[in-house]
């Protein structure tokens, strides 16, 4: 059995490789960063291949360079969970460079490839999909706008994958994590924002319940605290503009406690 986990050289990513690689599973592993290597090196175990492909998925050439990585080699699971953020003001606080390369990661590259990895399955007639969305598709993300919007579309894209394929042996699951201890919010410039100090949720924890779910072909997994399952629940009961504002609070630069 073969996996592909995408941005897996650390965080949720890496976790989710080792989760399947504990599993029985042979890895082709995928990402941009220079510490990909690495990361193989920790997931190797006796018996378990793992392949590296360093590939940027946020253009089309990186994920030709995937695509053609796994040729002649069925996957049964495919785990698609790269992405990035880039938090402050839309327009002022952060480059139209920035918020483009997060749709291009997030949305474009994940469409891209995940109609490759759908038209395989569904010929084969198996195969197990793994998105990770987030609770932040649930709401409205000032000073995060273009991440909430495009997991809100990773996560409506999954849903709608998950009906059209359900009587084609494929199944997709969507892992819904809330703020976790990754790299995310660094890289995203939100250390001075009140998500970005606050309290976190373990990433290996995460990536046990999104691929327990994956397994089991479930929707989704909402990961992984009762913190966070309370607020997935919540956000879909409260109004779209509430939501916003409580948004705000948290993701404002600057808005962490002094």
């Amino acid at each position: 059995m073969r996996a592909l986990v995408t941005g897996a050289s650390s965080g949720i990513g890496r976790a989710i490789a080792g989760e399947l690689a504990e599993r029985g599973f042979d890895l082709v592993i995928a990402a941009r960063h220079d510490d990909l290597l690495d990361a193989a090196d920790a997931l190797r175990r006796p018996g378990i291949e793992v392949t590296p492909v360093r590939a940027d998925l946020a253009t089309a050439a990186g994920v030709d360079r995937l695509v053609a990585a796994l040729a002649g080699r069925p996957l049964a699971v495919a785990a698609l969970n790269a992405g990035t953020a880039a938090g402050g003001a839309f327009g002022t606080g952060s480059t139209l460079e920035d918020q483009l390369a997060v749709v291009d990661l997030n949305v474009r590259g994940t469409v891209q490839f995940a109609h490759h990895v759908t038209a395989a399955m569904v010929a084969r007639g198996q195969g197990r999909m793994l998105f990770t969305s987030s609770i932040a598709a649930n709401m409205p993300g000032p000073f995060d706008a273009v991440y909430n919007a495009s997991k809100s579309f990773v996560q409506s894209f999954a849903l709608a994958l998950r009906n059209e394929l359900k009587d084609t042996g494929v199944t997709v699951t969507s892992l819904m994590p809330g703020p976790s201890d990754t790299a995310l919010f660094e890289k995203a410039g939100m250390g001075d924002t009140r998500v970005g100090a606050g309290p976190k949720d373990d990433h290996a924890e995460v990536a046990r319940m999104g691929v327990e779910a994956l397994l089991a072909g479930k929707e989704r997994a909402t990961a992984s605290s009762l913190r966070t399952q309370l607020e997935a629940v919540v956000s879909r009961l409260v109004p779209d503009a509430v939501k916003a504002e409580l948004h705000r609070r948290m993701s404002e630069p600057g808005s962490a406690p002094r």
